[in-house]
């Protein structure tokens, strides 16, 4: 599909961008690990899944960044002061009600501008200067094989002329991948109130998407914008698999003596490896050590210890300690050790 140039949006390249990042989720389905870590901060090829997100946006020079955090958010908030020097504000989502009960939040924080959303939970990779310049009003999409599974778009003469969220029979295979940019966040902030004040709930939650299908009813365009390098991060499976595509994209040589890396692997400076065979895609954190272990496919977290094992296929969370099995694991923090 065609990446649709609206040249008249240049004329609002010069106002301010804000930019909205969703991140109060619970990140059930990556549990152990989110008990103690907010799903953002899950480490996928060598940095933070949040890293992934805020580390492209940071080349448009945002007047402002606007997160919205939940579930253990006050880690969001130190790591984000810590890592970034942008100005950062913070919206607290007390109820899990949905994406657009989130950005309705978040717009009564910021004022009336240009305005980017990008979910933290999925990692997009694309010009995002590109995406910004594509019209007054972008949606990111993809061709997916189930489209029931997501928010999908029907587009016709190159512009989006109807939505749907999660439909049983799709009109369309383009589905919503979590990129939307407004030229006036105004206008979805006053749709967005006329769906809470409907009270219309899809799944039980306020959808983004029904704001969106108000203002293309109202007249407003939007026009498609494919992305083609998309990676989910909601589960096991997909999370390894995004692993395994970033590292793909990474030239970094290791070198442990005594121990044989198999490239593409991500291996932190200060974690050690011992007599070890490590990928390949394998990511290890900070400060984790991997003795007499063999190790492919997996995702090691900070402060983690794999000691005479084989894994493949796992999560080893933060100061968990691995021995001497053969399995695929998903292990969460641990303060103690064992054989597991």
């Amino acid at each position: 599909m065609q990446n649709y140039i609206n040249i008249d949006a240049k004329e609002h390249m010069n106002d301010k961008l804000k930019i909205i990042v969703p991140l109060a989720g619970a990140g059930t389905r990556l549990r152990p690990h989110t008990f103690s870590l907010p799903k953002s901060l899950i480490p996928v090829a060598g940095k933070t899944m949040l890293e992934h997100v805020l580390d492209p946006l940071i080349e448009l020079e945002p007047d402002e960044v606007c997160i919205i955090v939940g579930h253990l958010g006050d880690q969001i908030v130190d790591f984000v002061k810590h890592k970034y020097d942008f100005n950062a504000t913070f919206v607290e989502q007390k109820e899990l009600l949905g994406l657009g009960y989130a950005i309705h939040l978040a717009l009564h924080t910021i004022d009336s501008s240009r305005l980017l959303v990008v979910l933290g939970d999925t990692i997009a990779r694309t010009d995002f200067s590109k995406f910004i310049q594509a019209g007054r009003n972008v949606i990111g999409v993809q061709q997916v094989e189930d489209p029931r599974r997501f928010g999908v778009g029907m587009v016709k003469d190159g512009h989006i002329v109807a939505l749907e969220e999660k439909p049983q029979h799709p009109k369309s295979n383009l589905a919503l991948i979590g990129l939307y940019y407004f030229e006036d966040s105004q206008n979805l902030h006053d749709q967005l109130n006329k769906v809470i004040d409907l009270d219309k709930r899809t799944d039980g939650e306020i959808q983004l998407t029904d704001a969106l299908e108000l203002m293309i009813r109202a007249g407003i365009e939007f026009v498609p914008y494919e992305v083609d390098n998309w990676y989910d991060c909601g589960k096991v499976e997909t999370l390894l698999h995004t692993n395994r595509r970033l590292l793909e994209d990474l030239e970094i040589n290791h070198d442990f003596p005594g121990s044989v890396i198999i490239p593409p692997v991500y291996i932190d400076p200060t974690a050690q490896i011992e007599n070890s065979v490590i990928g390949p895609y394998v990511s290890i954190s900070p400060h984790a050590r991997i003795y007499r272990s063999i190790i492919k496919d997996s995702i090691i977290f900070s402060n983690a210890a794999v000691e005479q094992a084989v894994l493949e296929s796992s999560l080893i969370g933060e100061n968990a300690v691995v021995k001497s099995k053969f399995r695929t694991l998903n292990i969460g923090e641990s303060s103690g050790t064992g054989d597991l």
